[in-house]
């Protein structure tokens, strides 16, 4: 099947946009890939400091002809997704060392969990997070060790971070392992039920305690199809786990299976041998492309439309919002999974999951079949499936029909003819809307707005019983340079609430939303942001508002409101408390949330 024209147009666009920086950075990657080895330019000083901690593997590490993998992990057992990175160490050294090579623990990242943080004040750190763990990933990698990199991390701001790093590193290979969801509990449906019970006042803090811990039970991601989810596809995509390695439960045979074969794909394609794939040329104008169109056929998080510019900036290639939405518009929504339908991702995974997906884009043309990957064979090897034979990790042909229609279509036959995301552009400014989770009737909404300039404000006026008709709740000063953009998921049920009263309610910020946000129509990352005068900062109270995902618009409809002088705001109390005062750095140089909101690329 020939290339859609719309993905070739957008691809050709990136590449001509990049020109220049990504030719530059290619330079920059083949100066460090001719330098050969890393270990080879060490003194004996520099390398028994090296390799001290590991007895078992001095010989091997000094003699220097065998590969020596880094693992960058973002383990702890706060985020239950990243658990089971405890004892990915042990079988990543032991599977290299039946290989004859070696594996070390070149660092940790941070990996802070926004479930915890949701509506706390840690969460003004979290977006910034992403670049602290690609700092703190370079500052591993930078002891220059090591032939290729392995990096164990899963959820909001950890894969992309790692990708920065790997980006930055990007002579060296680069192969992610993810650990996988945990098992299926409380349905995702029920559990938004009692949370929305709890917002009404119509059952106790008990009750909502036993509801939320039946859901997030047991090591592994978190099963709704938020960011976390989100990360792991786009690694798939974009050919940096093993194919179909994305959604195999954690402690399992088959997933310590993939762990290890990972861990051998990386000794195989370090510049010792002769596959070399490095991960800067991985991570190319298409390969970004193709992450874009899995998030729109997926429905995935907003997340990373602000993470991706992040990414690709790393490597070279730039990205803009233009590139989400026109990708968008050309794919269509192969896939329900909460909190766009009722399944988990376990129950995604066993009606085709990626592998079925991939097949059917590709034959769709809908993805570049020509990319780089980690795996043999292009993007093609990723619509097979891996299974256990006699002990033995294989590959066979992925299921060509779906198992389930209420959970995966063809695209010939998709759950909406575009993808899952709209960028909104207007007087306002320019946000995006996820539409996938959006009820039709609901995707335009003109209102009067109410003002808040924090969500716990929100939470106020509902309980007070001040939203009695159709409003468009503006939730300004949440932006990356106000706050550090903290998601605003604690909204959620309070909007849900008023929708489900029977009112038209929207909500417009220039703050983020969880990837795993629902029903209610949102219009966010707004740019420019309030703090940049922006115009959200010349709304008051009352201005009628229109947010449009059928003419991708966001509008001020009341004559002379952005003539007005735009309002500021004591930010003070945001640099304080929590580790934000370490953070000042990051708001003042963070660029807009259309780039990725980033401080250091």
């Amino acid at each position: 099947m020939p290339l859609n024209p719309t993905i070739e147009k957008v691809t050709q666009r990136i590449i001509e946009r990049s020109a220049d920086t990504r030719g530059r950075y290619l330079d920059r990657l083949e100066a460090a890939a001719e330098a050969g080895p890393v270990r080879a330019h060490l003194t004996c000083g520099n390398q028994a400091h090296a390799y001290a901690g590991v007895p078992a593997d001095q010989d091997a590490l000094a003699k220097g002809k065998a590969a020596n993998l880094g693992i960058v992990t973002a383990y702890n057992d706060m985020l239950s997704a990243h658990q089971p990175f405890e004892t990915f160490p042990g079988l990543i050294r032991a599977t290299a060392r039946a290989k004859g090579a070696t594996a070390q623990v070149a660092g940790g990242v941070p990996a802070m969990c926004d479930g915890v943080t949701q509506g706390q004040p840690g969460m003004e750190l979290s977006l910034f997070s992403r670049d602290v763990i690609a700092l703190s990933a370079g500052v591993a990698l930078s002891h220059n060790c090591f032939d290729a990199a392995l990096y164990l991390g899963v959820c909001d701001k950890i894969v992309p971070g790692l990708v920065m790093a790997a980006a930055t590193f990007g002579h060296i290979p680069a192969v992610f392992l993810p650990a996988g969801p945990m098992p299926s509990g409380l349905p995702n449906d029920e559990k938004a039920k009692v949370r929305q019970q709890f917002a009404a006042g119509e059952i106790g803090r008990d009750e909502l305690m036993a509801a939320e811990m039946a859901s997030y039970h047991s090591p592994g991601t978190c099963t709704f199809y938020g960011t976390a989810n989100s990360n792991q596809m786009l690694m798939e995509f974009m050919g940096l786990h093993l194919p179909g390695s994305s959604f195999v439960n954690p402690n399992t045979p088959l997933r310590d299976a993939l762990t290890a074969a990972g861990v051998e794909r990386a000794m195989e394609i370090t510049a010792l041998g002769n596959d070399y794939r490095p991960a800067g040329r991985v991570l190319d104008e298409k390969a970004f492309v193709n992450g874009i169109v899995g998030l729109m056929a997926t429905g995935g998080s907003t997340n990373l439309v602000l993470h991706m510019p992040a990414m690709a900036r790393a490597a070279g290639v730039l990205l803009e919002t233009e590139d989400f939405d026109e990708i968008s518009g050309a794919t269509p929504l192969m896939a329900k999974v909460y909190p766009n339908g009722l399944a988990d991702v376990n129950h995604f995974h066993a009606a085709g999951g990626l592998g079925y997906m991939i097949g059917e884009l590709l034959s769709a043309g809908l993805l570049h079949d020509d990319t780089l990957t980690i795996a043999e064979g292009g993007l093609t090897a990723y619509a097979k499936e891996p299974k256990l034979t006699d002990g033995k990790l294989t590959y066979s042909d992925g299921a060509r029909t779906s198992e389930n229609d209420k959970i995966l279509r063809p695209p010939s036959d998709p759950f909406q003819k575009t993808g899952g995301l709209k960028l909104l552009q207007g007087n306002l400014g320019a946000g995006i809307m996820k539409v996938s989770a959006v009820a039709s009737e609901r995707h335009v909404i003109e209102a009067p707005c109410r003002i808040f300039e924090d969500q716990e404000s929100v939470k106020t006026a509902f309980k007070a019983g001040e939203f009695t008709s159709d409003t468009v709740v503006i939730v300004r000063f949440q932006g990356p340079k106000a706050n550090g953009m903290p998601e605003l998921h604690s909204l959620t049920p309070t909007l849900s609430v008023l929708q489900d009263r029977g009112l038209k309610v929207a909500l417009l910020t220039d703050g983020r939303m969880s990837g795993a946000s629902g029903k209610v129509p949102a219009a966010i990352h707004v740019s420019p942001e309030a703090a940049d005068g922006g115009p959200l900062a010349r709304l008051i109270d009352g201005d009628l508002i229109r947010v449009d995902a059928v003419a991708g618009t966001i509008e001020v409809l009341t004559p002379g409101a952005l003539d007005r002088a735009p309002v500021s705001r004591d930010l003070s109390a945001n640099k304080f408390g929590i580790g934000r005062e370490m953070f000042e750095v990051f708001r003042q140089n963070a660029g807009p949330a259309t780039t990725g909101a980033a401080s250091i690329v």
